[in-house]
C-alpha cells in the first residue's frame, strides 16, 4: 500500500512544538511497518524558511502554492503567527483549495482560525486553545466553538486544542488508519498514554486560568477545593462566605461564568479525574472523597463532563504496558 501523504502547512511564527507533534508522531509510526505508514511533509508559502514562535528556523519541503492533491491529511499548524496567516489571502486561498483534494482537513490549536478563514468551519463543531476559544466566536460567528475538548471530529474536518493536543489528534489519526496496536505501540515510543479521549476537558482545576480577581470568588473556591465531601449547596456557600445566595450566584456568573452549583460539580468531576488517573482507589472510593456520595452519581457527572464513563477515563490514562 503507498504511504498517506501528509501535508503539513507552516507560516511565519507557527508553534515549532504542534509541527513537531504532528510529524515526529507519524515518524514514530513509520519505524513499524514493513514500508513508511505517511509520507508527510511541511509546505510554507513559496517554500522558504519560516521563524518559528520559538525563534527556531524551520526549513520546508514544499512550496504551499505546489502542493497538488489527492492528499490523504491537510493539517494546518497554529502559533502566535495565526492573525497574520488567517488575513493571508495566499495561505487561505491554498488552504481552501487543497481542503477539496484532502480525505480529512485538521487544525492544531490556533491553526483553526485559518481554516475559519477559508471558510472550512462554517456550521461545523469546532475547538482551540482554550485562550483563544471567545475570540475564534467572536471573528467566525458561523463557527460552532466549544473551548472544552482536546480534539473535536466534525465530519472530515478535525481541530484539535493547545500545542501537544496535536500528539493527541495524530494518535487518534494512527489508530483510525491502521488500528490501535500501532497506536499503542507508537504511544510507548513517545512515552505517553495511548491518547487522551477527545472529549477530556483541555482545562482542569489541576492546571487552571488564573483565578478570579474578586476576592470574595476566590475565597469560595479555595474553600470549595478543600471541602469536596461537604456540603457545597448554594445556601451552604453563600452562609459560609456571608453573603445571600442571589449575590454568590451573581459573582459566580460575572467572574467564572458558572453558577456555584455548576462550579463545584465541575471541580469535584476533576478532582474525581485526578484520582482515577494517579491512584488505583475503588470507583466508590473516589465517588466519596469527591463529594459524590455514590458511583453511579459519578458516573453521571463525568458523563456529562466527559463524554466518557469515569471506568473507560482510568483506562485511557493508564500509560501503556510493554
Amino acid at each position: 500500500m503507498e504511504p498517506r501523504r501528509v501535508v503539513v502547512v507552516a507560516y511565519e511564527a507557527a508553534e515549532l512544538l504542534e509541527i513537531a507533534s504532528v510529524t515526529s508522531t507519524l515518524e514514530s509510526a513509520n519505524w513499524h511497518g514493513a514500508q513508511p505508514y505517511y509520507e508527510y511533509r511541511v509546505a510554507t508559502p513559496g517554500g522558504h524558511p519560516v521563524t518559528t514562535a520559538t525563534a527556531l528556523t524551520l526549513h520546508a519541503q514544499l512550496a504551499l502554492e505546489r502542493v497538488t492533491g489527492p492528499l490523504d491529511t491537510l493539517v494546518v499548524a497554529g502559533g502566535i503567527g495565526h492573525e497574520d496567516a488567517a488575513a493571508n489571502p495566499l495561505i487561505v486561498g491554498h488552504v481552501r483549495r487543497l481542503a477539496r483534494e484532502s480525505r480529512r482537513v485538521a487544525s492544531v490549536c490556533t491553526g483553526s482560525f485559518v481554516l475559519a478563514a477559508a471558510g472550512l468551519l462554517d456550521g461545523r463543531r469546532t475547538t482551540t486553545h482554550w485562550g483563544q476559544a471567545q475570540r475564534m466566536a467572536a471573528c467566525y460567528p458561523g463557527v460552532i466553538v466549544d473551548p472544552d475538548p482536546i480534539f473535536i471530529r466534525d465530519g472530515n474536518v478535525a481541530t484539535s486544542a493547545g500545542i501537544t493536543a496535536a500528539l493527541d489528534l495524530t494518535l487518534a489519526f494512527i489508530e483510525e488508519d491502521n488500528g490501535t496496536e500501532l497506536a499503542r505501540t507508537v504511544a510507548r515510543n513517545l512515552v505517553t498514554y495511548l491518547q487522551r479521549p477527545g472529549n477530556q476537558a483541555q482545562m482542569s482545576m489541576f492546571v487552571d486560568a488564573p483565578s478570579p480577581a474578586n476576592s470574595l470568588v476566590k475565597r469560595t473556591i479555595e474553600y470549595i477545593s478543600a471541602h469536596l465531601r461537604d456540603d457545597l449547596t448554594t445556601p451552604a456557600l453563600a452562609t459560609e462566605a456571608g453573603v445571600s445566595e442571589r449575590h454568590l450566584t451573581r459573582l459566580f456568573l460575572k467572574h467564572l461564568g458558572l453558577t456555584p452549583g455548576r462550579y463545584v460539580r465541575q471541580a469535584r468531576t476533576e478532582a474525581a479525574a485526578h484520582l482515577l488517573a494517579s491512584t488505583s482507589l475503588p470507583m466508590a472510593a473516589v465517588a466519596m472523597r469527591c463529594g459524590f456520595g455514590t458511583a453511579e452519581t459519578l458516573r453521571q457527572a463525568f458523563i456529562d463532563r466527559y463524554g466518557i464513563p469515569p471506568s473507560r477515563y482510568r483506562l485511557a490514562q493508564a500509560p501503556a504496558v510493554g
